[in-house]
């Protein structure tokens, strides 16, 4: 097994997680604004109980996205400085995937709809099928809560239903999987991967975002605002 060093900070949970031959070692915290003063400490200390230094890693995971700009702009450039200064390739990983495989891990499921909260009153989702190796991700698309189809016979899994409940379409409040993107996942994701080719030099370990913007500008906000008023 390659011994691996994996972290996500996309949500409002970071975890970080180390794989040295068979032991892995991991550890959450609370993710968000402190996440940039939280994730290097938190690797040091999992790597030192895994009893591995920088130089050992044969790769570098993280969650790329989609979720908190503030927390993937965090994770890349973690993992691109860490990734240069040891000489090692980094592992984008999907973190729709690790929702989804965490849904997989923990309750058998082998087709799950993935689903983030993506602020503004939307929905990150994206389709996992884990028939094929590595598994098959849709493209990742923004909804609405309420425009959701679920496929018929897909599991559904994320922390969307925290946040709107029942106005997710389709969706079983009783049977809806509240999982979210750990480093763990991406560890288990990580060796067909990175048998698949999808390892990159550190300079491209680059956020991928979904949409470029996570509010509205002053001006936007004021258009709403009369819009709202002429129609009062």
């Amino acid at each position: 097994m390659p011994r691996l060093l994996a972290f996500d900070t996309s949500t409002e949970t970071l975890s970080v997680a180390v794989r040295h031959g068979d032991r892995v070692v991991s550890r959450s915290a609370a993710g968000g604004p402190a996440a940039s003063a939280t994730l290097l400490p938190l690797i040091q200390a999992l790597m030192e109980e895994a009893g591995l230094w920088l130089g050992d890693l044969d790769t570098i995971a993280f969650g790329r996205g989609p979720g908190s700009f503030t927390g993937l702009r965090t994770a890349c450039s973690v993992a691109q400085g860490l990734a240069f200064g040891a000489g090692i390739d980094v592992l984008p990983v999907d973190t729709l995937l690790a929702v989804a495989e965490e849904a997989r891990h923990r309750f058998g499921a082998e087709r799950v709809l993935a689903l983030l909260d993506a602020r503004m009153d939307q929905v990150y989702a994206a389709r996992c099928d884990f028939g094929t190796t590595p598994p098959t991700v849709s493209e990742t698309q923004l909804f609405s809560p309420e425009a959701l189809v679920v496929p018929e016979g897909w599991a559904v899994a994320g922390n969307a239903w925290t946040a709107y409940g029942a106005r997710l379409g389709g969706v079983d409040g009783a049977t809806f999987r509240e999982v979210l993107p750990g480093a763990e996942a991406i560890l288990r994701l990580a060796p067909a991967l990175l048998a698949a080719g999808h390892a990159v030099p550190p300079a491209e370990a680059l956020p991928f975002y979904v949409r470029d913007k996570v509010a509205q500008t002053t001006e936007e906000r004021a258009i709403i605002k009369a819009s709202s008023a002429s129609l009062s």
